[in-house]
C-alpha cells in the first residue's frame, strides 16, 4: 500500500500534530515566569500533547494492520518520529518564535509523554488479540461452554 494509503489511518494523529505545532508556536500571555495556571503547567502540557499523539499513532497503526500485534519496530519508529517532532518544535521556538523559549525540559517532557504512551500500549496489550478474531471468539465460546458444563455437573452432584 502506498504511503498515502497508510496515511489515511493516521488522520487523527496528523490533525493532532497540527494542533501541537500551532499551539506550541502561539504567543502565550505574559504572566510572569510561573506558568499559565501554575508553575510547571507548560511542562504538563508538553507531556499531555505527546502522550495523546503517541496513543493516536498506535491507534492508527492498529487500524491499518487490523490487529493488535506487538511490534518492536513500530514502537521504535513512533519514538523516533515523536522525538524528531519534539526537537523540531524546540528548534522552531529557538530560531523563529523568539517570543517562545526553547528548553531542554520541554523536549524531556515531550519524550516523557511518548514513553508514557508506549508504556500504556505495552501494558494494555493482550496476547489474545494477536490471534485471528475467530480464534479468540471460539476460545471465549469454548471456555463459556466448558464453564457451563462444569456448573451443571456441580449442580447435579449437589442434588
Amino acid at each position: 500500500m502506498s504511503i498515502f494509503g497508510q496515511l489515511k489511518y493516521q488522520i487523527w494523529a496528523v490533525l493532532w500534530t497540527i494542533v501541537i505545532v500551532v499551539l506550541c508556536s502561539m504567543k502565550m500571555p505574559s504572566g510572569g515566569s510561573g506558568g499559565f495556571f501554575f508553575e510547571g503547567f507548560d511542562k504538563m502540557v508538553h507531556l499531555g500533547f505527546f502522550y495523546v499523539l503517541t496513543i493516536l499513532l498506535f491507534y492508527g497503526k492498529i487500524r491499518y494492520q487490523h490487529n493488535y500485534s506487538f511490534n518492536s519496530l513500530t514502537i521504535f519508529k513512533i519514538i523516533v518520529l515523536t522525538a524528531v517532532l519534539g526537537a523540531g518544535i524546540e528548534m522552531l521556538q529557538w530560531m523563529f518564535f523568539r517570543y517562545r523559549s526553547a528548553e531542554w525540559w520541554d523536549f524531556g517532557c515531550d519524550m516523557g509523554g511518548v514513553f508514557m504512551g508506549v508504556f500504556s500500549y505495552v501494558l494494555l496489550h493482550k496476547s489474545n488479540y494477536n490471534e485471528p478474531s475467530g480464534v479468540y471468539i471460539q476460545k471465549t465460546h469454548d471456555n463459556f461452554i466448558t464453564d457451563k458444563k462444569q456448573m451443571e455437573t456441580d449442580e447435579k452432584a449437589a442434588n
